[in-house]
């Protein structure tokens, strides 16, 4: 599939993608429900309270006060590189949604929906004059419904416990056509190409192997700084993949069916916020799990690679928020909130790594606390072995209605 991908890249006439890299193991990962808040400050945070639900530390629900709803949009650009060549592309996704429901002493719940992966891909040449017509399609994702609940202990109302429930449901399909030019597939797949074009279908969906996993935290919220610690239950990702070989769309050479499991390992994460001058806050985050199986891929024909090698998946996150004054009388920009951060990551892909660096801020609407938060984000993907590097730039915007069930507003 290397082979394929860099040959788009010279020869591509259109072009519609995310990120190139993993396709055919699970795709880009993004960050677990990541909204433009916690994206603005280089996905550091999870200590801090106030923003509605974080999946990396269900247990800062607890300390939340009002009943919100959550929606997020997502748009990136990416631009792909190997030596002289290079494509641009556009993606534009909603990865996360949410609702949660405060219930004072008996904690607070929370249902949200959160996109994991995401395999997108768009390519197509057709070239009369060389007798080149290719076209190769990824479409799909892997998301979760996560119910979560939270509740501060009776006895010690500083300290929060938490637990998510991650339901996951997906699918994926791969699209692959090949006309009579040969230069760019495997001698053994040259038989495909003579005056034909050959398409190759493969699509599945995905599950768990059980029910769900789970993710569960504890945190403190102290006078001037915040802590939290959560583990993310391993389990393992079942995707039943069919494969269809033909002609045309009735003319089927040789379908048959395979079922792919990936192992996903134990996720540890852990971050603090500390507060400076009441309303100025210091984050720093660190997730890590470490992949020990390689992943199977969808492969298929085309002489595609069996597996994606894999390696110790972290991230490490440093962030910085000055919140907004509550009061409505004070000027506007007074209440916005202003963000900035940075962060390294190392895929679950092995040699690749990435680096950005976000600007963000919370403009408030009304006198409720609606806010829209928006953040612009940006940095490199280092493919190491693969062949490219990927630059992206990136704005998420997310809309936080708030509202004050069972509670007295003064609209003064």
């Amino acid at each position: 599939m290397k082979k394929i991908l860099l040959f788009f890249l010279v020869i591509s006439s259109s072009a519609l993608a995310g990120s190139m890299l993993g396709l055919d193991a699970l795709g880009k990962e993004d960050v677990a429900g990541a909204t433009a808040a916690i994206a603005g400050r280089g996905f550091a945070g999870g200590a801090k309270t106030g923003d509605g639900l974080s999946l990396t530390n269900p247990s800062a629900l607890a300390f939340e006060d009002n009943v919100s709803f959550s929606a997020t949009m997502d748009y990136e650009m990416t631009s792909a590189e190997s030596g002289e060549d290079s494509y641009v592309s556009n993606t534009m996704t909603l990865p996360s949604l949410y609702l949660s429901f405060p219930m004072g002493s008996f904690g607070a719940f929370a249902l949200g929906i959160s996109q994991r992966y995401a395999s997108t891909l768009e390519m197509e040449s057709e070239d009369s004059l060389k007798n080149q017509d290719v076209k190769l399609d990824y479409s799909g994702s892997v998301f979760e419904f996560v119910p979560t609940y939270s509740i501060r202990l009776p006895f010690y109302r500083r300290v929060s416990l938490g637990a998510s429930m991650h339901i996951v449901s997906g699918s994926i399909e791969r699209s692959l056509r090949l006309g009579p030019d040969n230069s760019g597939i495997s001698k053994k797949d040259f038989w495909a190409t003579n005056s034909s074009k050959v398409i190759e279908l493969v699509e599945g969906d995905f599950e768990t192997e059980k029910a769900g996993y789970y993710t569960l935290s504890a945190m403190y919220r102290g006078p001037h700084s915040s802590y939290y610690f959560s583990a993310t239950t391993p389990y393992t990702l079942v995707n039943s993949l069919s494969y269809d070989f033909r002609f045309s769309q009735r003319d089927t050479l040789s379908p048959y069916k395979n079922e792919r499991q990936i192992e996903v390992p134990l996720t540890l994460a852990t971050g603090v916020d500390y507060r400076l001058f009441a309303n100025h806050h210091v984050m720093f985050d660190f997730m890590m799990r470490s992949w020990d199986e390689d992943i199977q891929n969808m492969a298929g024909s085309w002489d595609i690679p069996s597996t994606t090698e894999t390696q110790t998946e972290f991230l490490v996150a440093l962030g910085y928020q000055k919140d907004g004054s509550k009061e409505l009388y004070e000027k506007y920009w007074k209440r916005m909130q202003f963000r900035l951060g940075a962060w390294y990551r190392d895929w679950y892909i092995k040699d690749v790594s990435e680096y950005g660096g976000a600007l963000g801020v919370g403009l408030p609407l009304g006198t409720r606390g609606t806010i829209v938060d928006v953040s612009l984000q940006g940095g490199l993907r280092d493919a190491g072995s693969f062949g490219w590097d990927e630059t992206f730039f990136g704005i998420r915007v997310t809309l936080t209605g708030v509202g004050s069930w069972g509670k007295t507003h003064n609209s003064r």
